[in-house]
């Protein structure tokens, strides 16, 4: 099942404290970056944000879940109204992932 450009928004809208938020249509779900950096993807309506040391700290209450069948787990995070939580998860994962070596590409 797709997910809906209407929850792509509002997911977009709720992190606009974040950074500068973007969505890319990957597979008929979405990608998210956040200043130019992919952290988090849509599936089937359900916000996921990727995995690191930092973001599993400071939330470790929220559980955790692969977004779609064969992916590596992910954060899910269940209440997209929760502003706060949202936007400082997404800030504490895109730094740990900015300061990762980035991988070449072939």
């Amino acid at each position: 099942m797709a997910s809906h450009q209407d929850f792509v928004d509002y997911v977009a809208e709720q992190l606009r404290e974040a950074g500068t938020i973007r969505s890319r249509k990957m597979f008929g779900e979405y990608g998210l970056y956040c200043d130019g950096v992919f952290f988090a993807v849509i599936c089937d309506d359900q916000f996921y944000i990727k995995i690191t040391p930092a973001g599993e700290a400071a939330f470790p209450h929220l559980s955790k879940a692969p977004p779609y069948e064969g992916a590596n787990d992910y954060i899910w995070v269940e209440d997209v109204d929760d502003r706060d939580t949202m936007t400082a998860l997404t800030r504490i994962t895109c730094l740990a992932l900015q300061s990762q070596p980035q991988k070449r590409r072939k």
